[in-house]
């Protein structure tokens, strides 16, 4: 958790959605290693994301190897192989880790409220969340109104896909795999936080 509070406030998330099919085709094209660049190249020739436009492609296949190469090489090889649910579990971990406003919002709205029995979320929790972060990033303060409005519809579709939040925006508790678990646990436990509950299910909470 440390190096969360390091990052600065990335908010290039605002396009598509969890990407599950097209994150698993990348991930099997990726060698063991940190050379991701070549994995884009190898994904951008493979066609791994079947769009007619070529830019619209680039950009979101650069998003996904974006996310997968936060993933370790044993969480890698989990996603790879893993059912639809441990995909998306990941694929949320990844985005984490990636989006320090995202980890943030997972951990003190998503987590926080459910803890507390608030499972309902709106759009007003997110506006709300987003004004009280940027009194501390002038990044965040001079986003305009219609890039908030992306994000905000982004970041709602990322949790529905991901199975954290409900298709009528209630907060879901989590439902990790054992295996899910064991590969968070080997690394940082405390990440259990960027999933509903999970901490409590754990004894940890």
């Amino acid at each position: 958790m440390e190096r969360l509070q390091r990052q600065p406030y990335l908010m290039s998330f605002g396009t598509g959605g969890l990407y599950i099919n097209e994150s698993a085709a990348v991930a099997r094209l990726h060698v063991a290693g940190p050379d991701w660049d070549s994995t884009l190249v190898a994904a951008q020739q493979a066609g791994a994301f079947p769009v007619r436009k070529a830019s619209s492609a680039r950009r979101s296949l650069r998003e996904i190897v974006n996310r997968l190469k936060w993933l370790s090489p044993e969480e890698l090889a989990l996603f790879i192989e893993g059912d639809r649910s441990e995909q998306a579990a990941l694929l949320w971990l990844a985005v984490c880790r990636a989006y320090r406003f995202i980890a943030e919002f997972a951990i003190e709205v998503l987590n926080d409220r459910f803890l507390s029995l608030r499972t309902d979320l709106t759009y007003a929790d997110f506006d709300a969340f987003l004004s009280a972060k940027e009194e501390w990033s002038p990044k965040l303060a001079g986003l305009s109104a219609s890039t908030r409005a992306k994000l905000r519809a982004v970041l709602f579709r990322l949790m529905r896909e991901a199975e954290v939040v409900s298709q009528d925006n209630r907060i879901l508790g989590a439902m990790l795999s054992p295996r899910v678990v064991a590969v968070i646990q080997a690394g940082d436990p405390d990440e259990l936080r960027y999933f509903p509950g999970a901490q409590r299910q754990m004894g940890k909470a």
